[in-house]
């Protein structure tokens, strides 16, 4: 006789396409909640950026670096009229996600990244009216702030699409920046630092698939637990030996850029993708690896049964909770590898808490994704995008206030999950244990 929590039924679905698209084969009913949210943020962008600029100012990028095939240089945009435009096209997109609804038709996943694309953008051109400020290094800046996040969101995806909620992302992100700097500092090596870091994601990951799965406790409890057992251990190690003994302990080199030939020359493209460090590259080759691993091969498809129904998966032979300890542990993985990012790829220092709650961002590109890798890729590098905006806005003087400004990514990151993501669904039996009696 078996128990097992999760649900044997599903809710009531529409169809979409089948798994062979990297999308599920149902998603939930379609809401009004995203076409009203579009709505309503599109008509704040026309009352507020559009006719709110200054009809006598504009906005200046610079799309070029000296180092394209064409120099582009600088563009001069009419702040008014280039607002206006851009909240008509966000308008646009909200009309079209209320007719996908009106039809009762799934919103497809580029409506609301589309939408939160050219919303950001209408601010940008509000915002730098009568300034000028380098379009490359914002867009360069913003997928360097998301490379975390989409490690982060990766890792979150493949535990939950096993059906096991990972909310210790953040400290397994903290885990692999601890672990990397520490081991690069110790050895003398970037690449000891960057292979040790997964391994410190693993370790936290193990701890959560040993209480969560083998001893059936809360999962969401175990994560938060997890996350306060990292900060406190990483924040003893580096206030008794890290900063005491800095040269030792907390020195390591950071990976410098490595352009790639040709592709880093193309205007505007080739500088922000193909001018970065190895642990960049390594996000593009991680968010290909697990989109083809979970919807291309027999192994991704009995990922999916775990954690949709784990009967059905159990019945056909499918070890279940053994899918699940191994998801957990490769998710532990990639995030470990984000965490690297902090020290080997951008500080170049451990920091106590140097994650600031980029984990749980992570997960609300997760969810914004519609868990998906493509999805949670675009969602981060909107989310990478409104934390970069901030910087950059502050240093050419914006009259908008600071504390808004600092505010500017977690509220970004509120009106994604609560208003565009519209009603998702995550796998059925996500957070329910699996127990054979």
């Amino acid at each position: 006789m078996e128990r097992v929590n999760a649900p044997t039924t599903a809710p009531p679905m529409v169809a979409t396409s089948g798994p062979d698209t990297g999308r599920d084969a149902t998603v939930p009913r379609p809401s009004w909640k995203m076409p009203t949210a579009m709505g309503v943020l599109g008509l704040v962008a026309l009352v507020v950026f559009g006719f709110g600029a200054d009809p006598g100012h504009s906005s200046t990028f610079d799309v070029g670096t000296g180092v394209e095939f064409v120099d582009i240089g600088s563009v001069a945009l009419p702040s008014r009229a280039t607002a206006l435009v851009l909240s008509l096209a966000c308008l646009g997109l909200a009309g079209l996600a209320a007719a996908a609804v009106a039809r009762r038709r799934a919103v497809p996943l580029a409506v609301p990244i589309g939408f939160a694309a050219l919303w950001l953008l209408t601010f940008l051109v509000w915002a730098v009216q009568g300034a000028q400020i380098s379009f490359v290094g914002l867009l360069a800046g913003a997928l360097l702030l998301s490379v975390p996040l989409v490690f982060g969101a990766l890792s979150g995806l493949l535990c939950e699409r096993a059906g096991v909620i990972n909310i210790a992302i953040e400290g397994q992100l903290l885990a692999g920046a601890f672990l990397s700097a520490v081991v690069a500092s110790v050895t003398d090596s970037r690449w000891a630092g960057l292979v040790m870091a997964p391994v410190a994601g693993v370790l936290v990951a193990a701890v959560l698939a040993l209480f969560a799965i083998r001893y059936v406790v809360d999962q969401i409890i175990v994560g938060v637990v997890l996350n306060v057992l990292v900060i406190g251990l990483t924040g003893f190690f580096y206030g008794r030996l890290l900063a005491p003994d800095a040269e030792t302990f907390n020195q390591p080199d950071t990976f410098s850029d490595l352009p790639i030939p040709v592709l880093s020359r193309i205007p505007v493209i080739g500088p922000v993708l193909f001018h970065q460090s190895v642990i960049v590259y390594l996000m593009y080759v991680t968010v290909i690896a697990v989109h083809v691993a979970l919807f291309r091969t027999r192994w991704g498809l009995r990922v999916r049964a775990v954690g949709e129904h784990p009967v059905a998966a159990d019945t056909v032979g499918i070890a279940v909770n053994r899918i699940r300890v191994q998801n957990v542990l490769l998710g532990g993985a990639v995030a470990g590898l984000g965490g690297a990012f902090f020290t080997l790829g951008s500080v170049g220092a451990f920091g106590r808490e140097m994650t600031a709650g980029q984990g749980f961002i992570a997960l609300a590109a997760m969810i914004f994704g519609r868990w998906s890798p493509t999805g949670a890729l675009c969602a981060a590098l909107l989310f990478g995008f409104a934390n970069n905006l901030q910087g950059v806005l502050g240093v050419i003087g914006t009259p908008i206030p600071s504390e808004f400004m600092l505010m500017a990514p977690y509220l970004a990151t509120l009106f994604a999950v609560a208003g565009l993501a519209g009603r998702v669904r995550a796998p059925a039996a996500d957070g329910k244990p699996y127990v054979k009696e």
